[in-house]
């Protein structure tokens, strides 16, 4: 939900003249407690904003323990390899306990603001740019927008993702990293400097492409395809403007969550093949996976398809589906409430 509120920050920043984050974190701390780090600015306490910013550091935490199994079981991480899904969540507080379901949560929740901030800023000036330069508009126009939206913050944020996996991919007695900073200063100095944190990055970008690229048009599409054939049924006038029709919130929710699960369903394989490049030399077979081909067909042969090219996929589905189905709804919401039907 918190990649929504940044979209409309920037949109109402951009209209002054303001589109930064500074400005935005300044304005905005109740969004997390990383966007005061990132604006410089001290936490106040006394008023609504310090409970809003421990509700969305919550929010990160709530979904952290499913991201470390996933990473765990996508890697096949020799504590867990045999290990279903549930299996593993019950077995990691076993093991390094209950504090071991947040490993890589910190660098995580560093990343939300930043990543979401850039994708929605982005997918804005990528549609005019789309619009304007190639003439292009209707469902091709918010593929590719939201494919280029994705793909730019992908790369602006990276280097903090691999940060993040190598930490959650960590078992207790078998540290190579200290922490974020130890991390970054390890795998700059091991693995080849700066180009060491984009190991991985071409299944990111192929990958992020089919996601953002089919969440914004599924959703579209629904929505258009609703209000086009069940207008009654499914739509309702705008809070803002009468005379627009929006869909319902339930449907907005349908909608978003179908969207997510689409995007997710698509893209997963490559997701699976970033990780375990990603982790380079931290896997016994790192040689095997220094290229997305080689990567993908050692998975396939060595795992299968349900074993291993979709290894963890229902946990995506688990926090991804009413994610989407929330951030799409949200996302119409505010655009009623600050005017912009």
């Amino acid at each position: 939900m918190e990649i929504l509120v940044y979209k409309f920050i920037f949109m109402k920043q951009c209209e002054h003249g303001k589109c930064n984050f500074l400005s935005v974190g300044h304005q905005w701390r109740c969004i997390g407690v990383y966007v005061d780090l990132l604006s410089g600015h001290t936490p106040h306490s006394g008023n609504g904003r310090q409970e809003c910013r421990y509700s969305s550091a919550s929010a990160g935490c709530t979904i952290a323990p499913l991201d470390r199994v996933k990473i765990l079981l996508q890697a096949h991480n020799h504590h867990y390899k045999h290990l279903g899904v549930f299996s593993t969540l019950l077995a990691v507080p076993k093991k390094e306990g209950y504090l071991g379901l947040y490993k890589g949560n910190g660098a995580m929740m560093i990343r939300i603001f930043p990543y979401g901030a850039i994708q929605f800023m982005a997918f804005d000036q990528y549609k005019k740019l789309v619009k304007q330069k190639l003439g292009i508009s209707g469902h091709v126009h918010r593929l590719m927008a939201g494919s280029m939206a994705g793909i730019t913050a992908v790369i602006c944020t990276y280097p903090l993702d691999m940060v993040r996996a190598r930490l959650a991919f960590q078992v207790k007695g078998e540290h190579t990293y200290r922490g974020i900073i130890h991390a970054f200063k390890t795998i700059y100095t091991k693995e080849g400097g700066f180009t060491g944190f984009y190991r991985g990055l071409m299944p990111a970008i192929v990958g992020m492409a089919p996601y953002a690229g089919l969440s914004f048009f599924t959703f579209g599409t629904l929505k258009n395809i609703g209000l086009t054939h069940a207008p009654s049924l499914l739509g309702r006038p705008s809070l803002d403007n009468p005379d627009v029709l929006v869909l319902k919130t339930h449907v907005n929710l349908l909608c978003g969550g179908i969207a997510g699960a689409i995007a997710q369903t698509v893209s997963y394989p490559l997701d699976v093949t970033r990780r375990r490049m990603q982790l380079g030399t931290v896997l016994p077979d790192s040689e095997k996976c220094l290229t997305m081909v080689q990567t993908l067909k050692y998975v396939y042969q060595n795992h299968g398809i349900r074993r291993g090219l979709y290894r963890g996929l229902s946990l995506n589905y688990i926090r991804c589906i009413p994610s989407q189905a929330v951030a799409f709804t949200t996302y119409e919401l505010m655009k009623q409430f600050l005017h912009l039907n």
